[in-house]
């Protein structure tokens, strides 16, 4: 039995607390914008397109801004003011452009 109970504790930590909206994620995207194009897609080279990327992928980039292990002077601070439900949003948005 308390095999089942670790198993079934590992299987409920690996569940999202919560699904992405990406309505909420487009509304949290106004700063982004700016550098990133208002549809993902940037017209200054020096900044990347967000456009179909894999949530994963800018949940990761958008986490490690926040706890400073990536470091950048522009996205460092806006990072900071997002949760990890806001994080989820925004990247759930992007993704789900085509």
């Amino acid at each position: 039995m308390k095999k089942v109970a670790i198993i079934l504790l590992g299987t409920l930590l690996s569940i999202p607390a919560f699904a992405a909206d990406i309505e909420a994620g487009k509304a949290k995207t106004a700063m982004c914008a700016a550098c990133h194009g208002a549809d993902g897609i940037s017209m200054i080279p020096m900044y990347p397109n967000l456009k179909g990327q894999k949530a994963a992928y800018i949940e990761k980039q958008l986490k490690a801004f926040k706890d400073g292990s990536r470091q950048d002077p522009t996205m460092a601070p806006m990072a900071a003011t997002l949760n990890d439900e806001d994080i989820a949003n925004i990247a759930a948005y992007y993704a789900s452009l085509q």
